[in-house]
This record gives structure tokens, C-alpha cells and sequence, in this order.
């Protein structure tokens, strides 16, 4: 990087903390900032849900498996997310939108108090804020690790460089600053990925392959297979299955997005808006990377610099600078998104239950409540991002689809077929017994004791087994075990309608109000 390079880069900066400043004028409690009143149009809490699905693990894992497998990282990766949107834009995202339109909820999982019981919303409050740790902590050393390769600052400095930056906007300006910002990185990432997507072109053609004959050359020998090496059939199976969840609220970050509309109309409008942008744009994202083995060779075992490495061969300064501000518009955009999702659930959830002064905090105590812990989980997750190449957790890619891909589903499915009338009969029990019977499968298929189970498992069957399990349990201990009581049945039906005379069955007085948080 030179002077221009890293004026583009200060100048990115200067615009984020700007963006938040000034947001930071829209948010006026607690609602504001978890989902910004429900005043987001849809057009934007599309775009927001997009960019926040998105970090620098897709520039260095994802990187990686472009460069050592090729095409199967779109097919087994993105497009499973597209479609997962898609199906959860008539199923999950207008149900989502009425927990805050209907109950009265500023968090994903406050609904959980009523439509199962206390100590199951506290399981997975608790254990998605765990997850979310380091899910986002593997998110900061994908881009300092980027950084490092620009740059030369070290992993630890690049990860307080970001995380601080980061912190300023999304903490003064709530949701209103991370979906604006992840409108400005949308811009700049398009930019940016043109531009690089432009230069591989260029340079194939000055080598004599070509656009089309590049898939003929030894180099790329198989990269064109959809499904190659671990990433089989079961893999994507599994993780479709797994993204449908995840990014539909899941992971909480993109509920909110839906939450932030006025309508459920609108939150399904925003989700099939954020569908069509994870089929077209990761294209022209992953092409640059596909091509990478013929252009770069790769410093790194997993192939994770190939992406960096071409850059810094192929673009001018300038636009350098643009490219590797993309790499940062996407991992703030997830970071920010994460932290303020964190926020709500320790604030709306957790701390009521933990501090009896919690339950009394008045609209500006829990702005400020919210704040404090929007920090505290940054600098917890920047902390975790220092060992994300310690043995316990082997390399960027090994956390973001083994550990959280692996842990997401057993979280996830109470929260999500919750809202579904189809599981109205899976109570607490139900929804407690899936969720430790995931996690312990979770640890069996990957740290097994003393038993001799081969430690090779495969990985589709170490991110499939997990969810696998919980899925089957919730559903049959449901049916073994129904815990459908006429108080929970009005929960579903708020959930499931817009309007008082749909409801299907008799919606007891205050069903659904006395939320934690309610007003």
C-alpha cells in the first residue's frame, strides 16, 4: 500500500464513524436501536441482510477453497444461503417481523420466555452469545490477517484497528448505523469486486488463456466439478439445511433486519431482495478466485492468501486501496450487525434475569445498558479473534464451518420452528432436550474421549450430525411429549397473522404481552 492506498482506506473510515455520528440523531430508545422502530424500508433491510451475511473469511477461507477446489465453493456455499433465503422469505421472515409488531419484542429470542418457558430462553440466549463470541472473533482475524498481508501490521494490532473502528459506529448509532454503513460498503464492495473481476479478465487474456479457455488449463484440472473433496453431496444437504436457519434469524443478526420493517409484507420483500443478491454478486465475487491458481501461488497451505496475493499483483494503487476496503465493508458490516443482535439479547433477555435492577430500567438505562454491552462483546470477541490460530481451533475456516456451522442448528431449531404452526405441539422439553442432545452430539462427532472413534469424521457429517439430531428429537418428543397449551397456541397465532380475527384459535387477554420488555 501506498500514500493513495491508505487514503482510501482513512477516508473509508472517516465515513463509517460519520455514518454512525449522525444515526446516532435517529436513536432514541431502546426500539430505535435493536430494530430501528420498524421504520426501515425494505429495500434497505434487504441490502442490510445481504451485507451482513458477509466478512473476510469469504477473502481467505472461502479464498481458499476456490483456489484448491474451485467452483464447489459457490455451489456448496452461497448458493445454499440463496435458496435458504428464499424459502425463508414465505416462511420465517413475516413471522419474524410480528414478534416485533405484534408482541412487542426488541430481541429474536424474547418471544422464547412465553412460547416455551424461562429456562429455555436462557439456554439459548446464552449459548447463541457463547457461539457469537467466537463466530465474530473469527471474523476479525480473517480481515487482520488480510490487513497483515497489506500492510504489515501484526494480526493483534489488525484486529484492535478494525474492532475500535467498528465499536465507534455500530455502538452510537444502533441498527440505523449498521444498516446504513452496510448500504455504503454495498456501494464500495461493488466497486470493488468489478474492478478486481475486470483485472482477471485482463490478465488472462495478456497470458493467451482467455475467459472461456481457462477451464481447459492444467492448473484448473476438476475446479469446474460442483462437488468435490469434502464437500460431497451430504455437505450440501446439510448445510442448506443449516442456512435456511441461520440466515433467517438463526444467528439472530438477520431477524433483526426483518424485525426493522414495517410490515411482515415488507420483511418478505427485504428477504427475497437479499435472495437475489447471494445468487448473482457472490459470482463475480468467487470468479477472481477460481482463476487465482493460474495467476498466484498460494504462500499459505489452505490457500488462504491467493485472494490478497492477486490483488496486490493486479490492481494500481488507488484501486488496491478499494478492493481492501471492500475486505473490511464486509467484515464490519457482519461484526456490527452481530454485535447489536448480541446487545439485544443480553439486554432484553439476560440481564432481567441475572440483576433485579434490569427489570426497572428506564428507556435511557437501557439505551446506555445496550451500549455498554455492544463494547463488551466486541472486545470479548476481538479477545477470542488472537487465538483463532491456536490449536483449539485450528484456522479461520475450521471455526466458521465446523464450530459455528456444527453448533448453529442445535440453537436455532427451537428458536425458529417455534414460529411454525406445524410444531405447535414441541414444548420446553422438547426444545430443551434437542438442544443438549445437539451440543453433546456437536462434541462427540468432533473431540470424542476415550472411545476410538475415527478422528478423521468427515465434515459434512461433523456440521450435519449436530443439527440432524436436534431436528429429529424437537420434532418427536413433540409428538411423544405435546406441550401445546392454550397460552403458547396464542403466541403461535400472533405470530402466524396479522390481524386479531385470523387467529385460529382464542387469543387469551395479555397472551403474548407480558414479554420481558413488553410495554
Amino acid at each position: 500500500m501506498n500514500s493513495l492506498d491508505w487514503a482510501v482506506l482513512i477516508g473509508y473510515f472517516g465515513v463509517m464513524v460519520a455514518i454512525g455520528v449522525w444515526s446516532h440523531k435517529r436513536v432514541d430508545n431502546v426500539s430505535d436501536f435493536f430494530t430501528a422502530g420498524g421504520r426501515m424500508p425494505w429495500w434497505l433491510s434487504g441490502i442490510s441482510h445481504h451485507m451482513s451475511g458477509y466478512s473476510a473469511v469469504m477473502f481467505t477461507g472461502y479464498a481458499g477453497i476456490a483456489y484448491t477446489y474451485g467452483v464447489t465453493s459457490f455451489i456448496t456455499w452461497s448458493f445454499p444461503i440463496a435458496l435458504g433465503i428464499a424459502i425463508g422469505s414465505k416462511l420465517f421472515a413475516p413471522r419474524i417481523n410480528r414478534l416485533r409488531s405484534r408482541l412487542h419484542v426488541a430481541s429474536p429470542l424474547e418471544y422464547l420466555k412465553n412460547r416455551y418457558n424461562l429456562p429455555t430462553q436462557q439456554a439459548l440466549a446464552w449459548s447463541g452469545i457463547l457461539l457469537k463470541i467466537v463466530d465474530v472473533g473469527a471474523k476479525w482475524a480473517a480481515i487482520a490477517t488480510l490487513l497483515s498481508v497489506f500492510t504489515g501490521v501484526s494480526l493483534n494490532q489488525g484486529i484492535l484497528i478494525t474492532g475500535a473502528i467498528t465499536a465507534v459506529y455500530c455502538t452510537i448509532g444502533g441498527l440505523w448505523a449498521d444498516a446504513l454503513t452496510e448500504l455504503g460498503q454495498f456501494v464500495i464492495q461493488l466497486l470493488a469486486g468489478i474492478s478486481m473481476f475486470v483485472a482477471v479478465v485482463l490478465k488472462l487474456d495478456d497470458k493467451n488463456i482467455g475467459f472461456s479457455g481457462a477451464w481447459d488449463e492444467p492448473a484448473l484440472h476438476g475446479h469446474g466439478k460442483p462437488l468435490v473433496g469434502p464437500y460431497g453431496t451430504v455437505f450440501l444437504l446439510a448445510f442448506l439445511f443449516i442456512k435456511l436457519f441461520e440466515y433467517n434469524g438463526g444467528m439472530l443478526n438477520q431477524a433483526q433486519r426483518y424485525m426493522a420493517t414495517g410490515s411482515a409484507h415488507e420483511a418478505e420483500r427485504s428477504a427475497r431482495l437479499s435472495s437475489i443478491l447471494w445468487l448473482v454478486w457472490p459470482v463475480v465475487l468467487f470468479f477472481p478466485m477460481w482463476m487465482s491458481p493460474l495467476l498466484v501461488h498460494a504462500q499459505k497451505p489452505d490457500g488462504s492468501d491467493s485472494y490478497a496475493l492477486m490483488t496486490e499483483q493486479l490492481l494500481p494503487h488507488g484501486l488496491l486501496g478499494l478492493v481492501i476496503v471492500g475486505f473490511f465493508s464486509h467484515t464490519m458490516a457482519m461484526c456490527s450487525s452481530d454485535a447489536n443482535a448480541i446487545a439485544a439479547v443480553f439486554t432484553r433477555d439476560v440481564a432481567p434475569v441475572v440483576s433485579t435492577k434490569a427489570r426497572s430500567w428506564t428507556e435511557r438505562s437501557g439505551l446506555i445498558a445496550a451500549r455498554v454491552t455492544t463494547v463488551v462483546f466486541l472486545g470479548l470477541s476481538m479477545t477470542v479473534a488472537t487465538q483463532v490460530n491456536s490449536p483449539a481451533f485450528k484456522d479461520i475456516i475450521t471455526v466458521v464451518i465446523k464450530w459455528v456451522a456444527g453448533l448453529m442448528g442445535p440453537i436455532a431449531i427451537p428458536m425458529m420452528l417455534g414460529l411454525l404452526r406445524t410444531f405447535r405441539r414441541s414444548g420446553p422439553t422438547a426444545a430443551l432436550t434437542s438442544w443438549a442432545a445437539g451440543l453433546l452430539a456437536f462434541w462427540l462427532v468432533n473431540y470424542p474421549i476415550n472411545w476410538n472413534v475415527d478422528g478423521g469424521v468427515p465434515l459434512q457429517y461433523q456440521v450435519s450430525i449436530p443439527l440432524a439430531v436436534s431436528l429429529v428429537l424437537y420434532v418427536l418428543i413433540g409428538y411423544l411429549k405435546p406441550e401445546d397449551t392454550p397460552e403458547r397456541l396464542a403466541i403461535i397465532e400472533k405470530v402466524n397473522t396479522d390481524g386479531d380475527g385470523a387467529a385460529a384459535v382464542p387469543v387469551p387477554a395479555g397472551a403474548g404481552d407480558d414479554v420481558v420488555g413488553a410495554p
